[in-house]
């Protein structure tokens, strides 16, 4: 028997959310066939079969939080494994449902013979909200937190009438939930009590008007948020921006790119020469291909530098290891074979974690200067800018160069502003002065 446990898809990962189970239990699956879907801030990607055999238990249903090393199934390797059901499968004969529906149909018991006055009726006590059947996931708690949704509301159709991530998101579509003080008014006035006023709209709030759509976050967007709020609370930011004449670059890659393409079968962008004067001056000056541990420096003799990649509905950083010993064309290479993977979610775990510094292009979509936030626990990540044609001075002469904007967010806590631009002008110089050849 083989156990199939939630991978890390990170070095700050520690729970990821299964979001569709790929195979049934009884089902026959290969070893690398793709056996489930997660969802974390870092990755949203398929898990491929640690086996060949047949899923013989499925121990956490779809929707479901757990974290890393959680057995989430076991696979019998060979033919003629006992299949055991899916977890929440063998609840009790009668769901709750029912049993709250039998108990309100059964007769009450037989009263007294009424007396020729009839007593005064009784006051109606609020009634404690139904507890939701089965147990519930972190990350279904965690969006009723912050939704203010009584769950005792939610329909559920898991296993069990268990409440899944859709059943939550389906009922925030259906309607929003009561607002506080309105449940507080109906149940004072059940209990016989003069509701207390309600209270005043929180100012922070907007108005919830009829064109108002209410959607809850995805696993993968709640935890990129987490962590961006966790690296801003963690990193002393700062940002250095440097003018980067890139001219000869722009010529080298307009001399070689339609050979480039016909060789090897895609482009030749501006990423792969930025990331190869990158991994020179992470040589030159160690310091920002460091990380930080509490008190202590951590000193990284691998350059494994992590490109960031837009995905639909995320963004996630794969890494190409040992980055400083690849030429143009093999990062090129590694950067389009990352990203095309990464957006058909074919990423394997160890894939995403081990970055000691990152880049993130947005100049690919126009942007000419940002202040991108550091990727934890490193403390340097360089941001791209597009590259224009420009009119600059050069020996009080105007000519047109091609210019890019690159950007260095950096820790503090660690990198001094002298290094940070010492680094800046490392990489300017490898990059203004490119001679090396790329095919």
């Amino acid at each position: 028997m083989t156990d199939v446990v939630m991978p890390q898809m990170g070095e700050s990962i520690v729970e990821g959310t299964l979001t569709k189970w790929l195979k049934k239990a009884g089902e026959r699956v290969e070893r690398d066939e793709p056996l489930f879907e997660i969802s974390t801030d870092k990755v949203d990607t398929e898990i491929p079969s640690p086996a060949a055999g047949t899923l013989a238990e499925v121990l956490v249903e779809e929707g479901a939080t757990v974290g890393i090393k959680t057995v989430v199934a076991r696979i019998q390797e060979g033919d003629g494994a006992a299949v055991k059901p899916a977890a929440g499968a063998a609840e009790a004969a009668e769901p709750p449902a029912a049993v709250e529906a039998k108990a309100a149909e059964a007769p009450v018991a037989a009263a007294a013979p009424a007396p020729a006055a009839p007593p005064p009726p009784p006051v109606e006590e609020p009634s404690p909200a139904a507890e939701p059947a089965g147990p519930l996931s972190p990350l279904v708690r965690k969006m009723a937190r912050e939704h203010n949704i009584d769950l005792s509301r939610v329909q559920g159709s898991g296993a069990g009438g268990r409440i899944t991530k859709q059943d939550v998101e389906a009922y925030l579509a259906q309607a929003a939930p009561p607002a506080p003080a309105a449940v507080a008014a109906s149940v004072a006035a059940r209990a016989g009590e003069s509701p207390a006023p309600p209270a005043p709209p929180a100012s922070s709030a907007p108005a919830r008007g009829a064109g108002t759509r209410i959607e809850a976050m995805g696993a993968m967007r709640a935890k990129i948020a987490e962590h961006m709020l966790v690296s801003q609370r963690t990193s002393a930011h700062v940002t250095t921006i440097h003018r980067v004449d890139m001219t000869k670059v722009a010529r080298m890659r307009e001399r070689h790119k339609a050979d480039f393409q016909a060789r090897h079968g895609f482009s030749l962008t501006y990423l792969p020469f930025i990331a190869r004067a990158v991994a020179a001056a992470l040589r030159e000056f160690p310091l920002l291909n460091a990380s930080i541990d509490g008190n202590n420096i951590v000193h990284h003799n691998d350059i494994n530098i992590g490109i960031a990649v837009a995905l639909e509905n995320g963004l996630i950083v794969p890494v190409i290891r040992a980055a400083d010993e690849k030429n143009v064309l093999g990062l090129q290479r590694s950067i389009v074979d990352l990203a095309t993977r990464a957006r058909s979610r074919q990423l394997k775990p160890d894939e995403v974690q081990g970055g000691t510094f990152s880049i993130t292009n947005f100049g690919s979509f126009g942007s000419l200067i940002g202040t991108p936030i550091i990727n934890q626990p490193q403390v340097a990540i360089l941001g791209v800018g597009t590259v224009d044609k420009t009119p600059v001075v050069l020996d009080d002469a105007i000519a047109i160069r091609s210019i890019c904007h690159l950007s260095l967010s950096f820790d503090h806590r660690l990198i001094d502003g002298a290094l940070a631009d010492k680094f800046m002008g490392k990489l300017k110089q490898a990059l203004e002065s490119w001679s090396e050849e790329v095919l």
